[in-house]
């Protein structure tokens, strides 16, 4: 299927604000993806799951806040995690408000406990056939992203 192809199935709606569907569009997905149980959310527990089956993943969600922007630990985890993530072709967002990402994610299921949401991957479910919307807009998004040499373009959350 080309890009043209794409644009006229009408993914987002036409005078749409791109970076405002790619919100919905990753709040959907993350959503989507938890009930699912295709999300693996912490940096360590991302690098574990990229490193054993990278082919599994589907999309990668980056978050940070402005105190993390000097930890200078999880700027080298996020360029690794980048890297890897191009190099693997799989589409990388950033999101710059981990409180918001708290409040779709929530804390663990197991423990209750808050969880490390800087890094968020989202896997291929066990059932073949699941094709999320949600993921082909994302995926539209950043490929369009990629165009203007943006290559880990910033979504902003919907309120």
């Amino acid at each position: 299927m080309t890009l043209e192809e794409l644009h006229g199935q009408d993914l987002v709606p036409a005078g749409h604000d791109w970076m405002q569907g790619a919100g919905k569009a990753l709040h959907k997905l993350l959503v989507s993806a938890q009930r699912r149980g295709c999300l693996t959310a912490g940096v360590y527990e991302s690098a574990k799951l990229m490193n054993v089956d990278p082919d599994n993943v589907a999309f990668c969600v980056l978050a940070t806040d402005e105190e993390d922007e000097g930890d200078i630990a999880l700027q080298i985890h996020f360029t690794l995690i980048q890297a890897f993530c191009c190099e693997n072709d799989i589409d990388i967002v950033r999101v710059n408000d981990v409180a918001k990402l708290a409040a779709i994610v929530g804390p663990s299921e197991e423990s209750g406990e808050p969880r490390d949401l800087h890094c968020i991957l989202i896997t291929n479910p066990t059932e073949d056939g699941w094709k999320d919307p949600a993921l082909e807009k994302l995926n539209l998004f950043c490929e369009e992203s990629r165009n203007v040499n943006d290559w880990v373009p910033t979504v902003t959350l919907p309120e």
